[in-house]
């Protein structure tokens, strides 16, 4: 791995922002950002990475190419909560098993933001469909979580569950449903709705990746405090599994043929984890496992990791190995 990679990864002004927020806690600053302005950040973020992947989108054509590299994004989704499950169930009851397998299961629309910008820093240009992958990947972890969960307690009973509200929060929670919409919207406006919004979604977007990635600081460091009594089994799964799950990333982009930056961009979809949409709907639809668990392990460890060391290891191994 390039060491000079990960001294620019590292000096990129949106990470020392995560940095400085982190600082913060550390050094008791009363450094805060006001809600709802985190809200607005990621927002803002969802709407502008969906649109300019529908943008991207809209100048080529839907392929088999595109269509198995979609089909290998939910797979992913679908296999890593069972076999994390597996993997928890050895340490952990079925409840919290279930929460951690379906969040590490999703994906980080932020870790796939951030990895835009590491990508356009290098240089190198990734397919506009790989949006779509993304918000294909967030819901199928959590209707198999619920399904796992249901399958391993004992007592209760399938036909007790409403599966209705289960899929409508899956598939139609804010997150998935803003990503999906401005990749349409910008799929269908094209080139001249890029250049209608391109003070908006362009020319402003790293400024506010700074602003939400300084409340992820602030928020990280804050939630890394409920992680000390889990040991260290759940801090290794934190950053194992999504190495393993990065290695299976490279795997199926060598065997779907994918450019280099595509094949980076899924690696990291394939790596990262849910800290928005599958923790809320973990703690709708299986409340007795324990948020002070799954939510610190993607937020304060695996989504730092990831930003830090992980996007340049990803490189390095994709940038390798494509060579």
């Amino acid at each position: 791995m390039d060491i000079n990679i990960i001294a620019s990864n590292i000096l990129n002004p949106q990470i020392l922002f995560y940095f400085l927020g982190v600082a913060a806690v550390v050094l008791k600053s009363d450094l805060d950002i006001p809600q709802p302005l985190p809200k607005f950040f990621s927002l803002y973020l969802l709407l502008s990475i969906g649109f300019k992947g529908g943008v991207e989108l809209s100048k080529s054509p839907l392929n088999d190419s595109i269509l198995f590299t979609l089909l290998a994004a939910i797979l992913m989704a679908v296999v890593v909560p069972i076999y994390s499950f597996l993997i928890l169930r050895t340490k952990f009851d079925v409840s919290n098993s279930a929460a951690i397998a379906a969040t590490y299961g999703s994906i980080s629309a932020v870790t796939f933001i951030t990895a835009s910008v590491f990508l356009q820093r290098l240089g190198m240009e990734f397919s506009g469909y790989l949006v779509a992958a993304m918000a294909l990947m967030e819901s199928p972890s959590i209707i198999i979580g619920l399904i796992l969960y249901r399958l391993f307690t004992s007592g209760k009973s399938m036909e007790e569950f409403s599966w209705s509200e289960l899929i409508r929060e899956a598939f139609f929670n804010g997150s998935v449903f803003l990503i999906l919409g401005s990749l349409i919207i910008g799929s269908l406006t094209g080139a001249s709705g890029e250049e209608s919004l391109k003070p908006f979604i362009d020319e402003i977007f790293k400024g506010m990746l700074a602003f939400f990635l300084l409340d992820m600081g602030i928020v990280s460091a804050k939630r890394i405090k409920d992680l000390k009594n889990a040991g260290g089994f759940l801090i290794a799964f934190a950053i194992l599994v999504p190495l393993l799950n990065a290695a299976l990333g490279i795997g199926l982009s060598a065997l779907l043929n994918l450019s280099e930056g595509d094949a980076f961009m899924f690696t990291v979809l394939c790596a990262s984890a849910s800290y928005i949409a599958v923790p809320a709907a973990m703690r709708l639809s299986i409340p007795d496992a324990n948020p002070s668990l799954y939510v610190p392990m993607s937020l304060a460890l695996t989504f730092p990791f990831n930003i830090i060391v992980g996007l340049p290891l990803y490189q390095s191994v994709i940038n390798l190995l494509w060579s």
